[in-house]
């Protein structure tokens, strides 16, 4: 379903895929989230790259209202409670200005956590083979 609005030069369709990868992309520019997830599998999350801003995104468009579900890792260390909140107010505010829907929900899901990787600087071990 798109949301469409008329006006006296013609029809405006906004496709729900355009309001998912709004909110992926206003979701990842958050300080804190790793990227989005894919959905779980074999009990770990798999997360999804930044050509797939849609996925991990679950939306609902109405006439004038959307509905947004993320699925999103955050970063190891973070306050999970407020990168939440963040992500939630960066998405309302780009899909609001960018569409002119109103945002009734955002409801963040966080599906895991991203651990650094230890560099080799970090390791102090002695290479095993010479």
């Amino acid at each position: 379903m798109a949301e469409t609005e008329r006006t006296e030069l013609g029809e405006l369709r906004i496709a729900n895929e355009v309001v998912a990868i709004i909110a992926g992309l206003a979701a990842t520019e958050v300080q804190g989230v790793a990227g989005m997830s894919g959905g779980i599998a074999g009990g770990i999350a798999e997360m999804l790259g930044r050509k797939n801003l849609s996925k991990g995104v679950k939306v609902e468009v109405g006439e004038e209202q959307a509905a947004v579900d993320l699925f999103v890792v955050v970063d190891y260390g973070v306050h999970i409670p407020t990168v939440a909140w963040n992500i939630q107010e960066n998405v309302k505010r780009a899909i609001e200005s960018m569409t002119g829907l109103q945002v009734v929900e955002v409801n963040v899901h966080v599906q895991g956590v991203h651990f650094p990787l230890p560099s080799s600087e970090e390791k102090n071990e002695e290479p095993r083979v010479r």
